[in-house]
């Protein structure tokens, strides 16, 4: 699934693959904005892990994988 993370005062946004389900990761989002969490941790389908800081996340857009089309068919 793609994640992308809008950074307050930055003008690219943060796009990982990760291979969690958006339920996971909506929970993962949920704690580090309800203060319990300073940081908001996401790890990629590589396995490397992308921290920001909650109060500097702007927007996270949780979507799902687009499968791409390989080929010359018309379908």
């Amino acid at each position: 699934m793609e994640i992308k993370i809008g950074v307050q005062h930055t003008p690219r946004e943060i796009v990982l693959e990760s291979g969690q389900s958006p339920e996971e990761v909506e929970s993962q989002i949920a704690e580090a904005f309800s203060g319990s969490g300073k940081l908001l941790t996401l790890v990629d389908e590589r396995g490397r892990k992308v921290i920001v800081p909650a109060d500097r996340v702007a927007y996270v857009e949780i979507g799902e994988q687009v499968q791409r089309r390989v080929g010359f068919g018309a379908l």
